[in-house]
């Protein structure tokens, strides 16, 4: 867990042989902290640490308290950044080997049942010297524990959470990245995976010198996407026309990039790169998959220019799965 003071950014990657440990270790808000509740806690000291930050206890005073309350101290484990930075854990006498924590400058690291205590050095070492913001050093610290053994039973789960203010989609929440895998034979991979469409879909991370110009080779590469998934049809010249603008209204909405809408006459890499993506899997879509209407292998989820609607069956019947008046899908599959 650990604090961004340059970006008002908290933070908190796990990860643990527990199904779903995102749902029960993280806890934060933007301006008051975050906590991790670990080993055998009930979970019950997260919102309680919560409320006494945001009554403006320092992180070790919330530990100091939480551990001291707590029924069953000796078998939990806590770790507090506070809103300043002030950080501080806790690991009880009984918790399963090896159990420890590192505790520095704006952050905190801390496991049970890990390797060896190699595992928490390693990534308190790697957080202080990754470049980069946050999630990037979050992450790198994770991988990093692991490649020391990290959790001694295995892997299974993993998260990265990281709260700023109104970060949240639209600006409504202050989650700013809430990125799970709940059961996964390799989930820091597959949260990493995840975290990466997450980040190009929803975030603003890139840097605007990576902004690329519309000149005609990007553009001829964007339309040409938008052909393909049935944004845009007619030909393709390499020209910011109307159509092509009209086109590439309507996928940003539909996937989810109303953040990276720009009018300066260029384009964030990333959507070009998501759309380069996507028309490569719906090329290759067409090749395995049956169509399930008349016409629905040449237009794409764009459905054409303008949305054309599925063909409406004749009749109260129901209607077939195989339209007669196309090829049955034992016949298409032989082509």
């Amino acid at each position: 867990m650990a604090w961004d003071p340059a970006r008002g950014e908290w933070g908190i990657a796990v990860q643990s042989k527990f199904i779903a440990a995102g749902a029960v270790v993280p806890w934060g808000q933007a301006g008051v902290g975050v906590l991790a509740t670990q080993a055998m806690s009930d979970g019950s000291q997260g919102p309680k640490g919560l409320d006494l930050l945001r009554k403006g206890l320092s992180a070790p005073e919330v530990v100091e308290r939480l551990s001291r309350e707590a029924p069953d101290r000796d078998d939990i484990q806590l770790g507090v950044v506070d809103a300043q930075g002030r950080s501080a854990a806790f690991t009880g006498a009984r918790c399963l080997e090896w159990a420890g924590h590192v505790v520095g400058q704006g952050y905190a690291c801390q496991g049970n049942i890990l390797f060896s205590s190699k595992v928490v050095a390693a990534m308190a070492r790697t957080f202080e010297t990754t470049p980069g913001d946050l999630p990037e050093r979050l992450l790198a610290a994770l991988v990093a524990g692991q490649r020391e053994g990290g959790d001694r039973r295995g892997m299974q789960s993993a998260a990265l959470l990281v709260w700023k203010d109104r970060g949240g989609y639209r600006g409504g929440l202050d989650r700013w990245i809430d990125v799970r895998v709940d059961d996964h034979a390799t989930p820091i991979e597959e949260l990493d995976r995840i975290f990466r469409i997450y980040d190009m879909t929803l975030l603003s991370r890139e840097d605007v010198a990576s902004l690329r110009p519309l000149d005609p080779e990007t553009v001829m590469s964007v339309q040409r996407s938008l052909g393909v998934l049935g944004y845009l049809l007619g030909p393709k010249t390499g020209a910011w026309d109307a159509a092509t603008a009209t086109a590439f209204t309507k996928f940003v909405a539909e996937h989810n990039f109303e953040n990276k809408v720009r009018t300066d006459g260029k384009i964030w890499p990333s959507i070009v790169r998501y759309l380069e993506m996507k028309s490569s899997e719906e090329l290759a879509r067409r090749e395995t998959t049956a169509p399930i209407r008349p016409g629905a292998l040449d237009q794409g989820p764009g459905g054409g220019a303008h949305g054309t609607p599925p063909t409406k069956p004749s009749g109260g019947g129901r209607r077939s799965s195989t339209p007669t008046n196309e090829p049955s899908d034992r016949k298409r599959r032989s082509k």
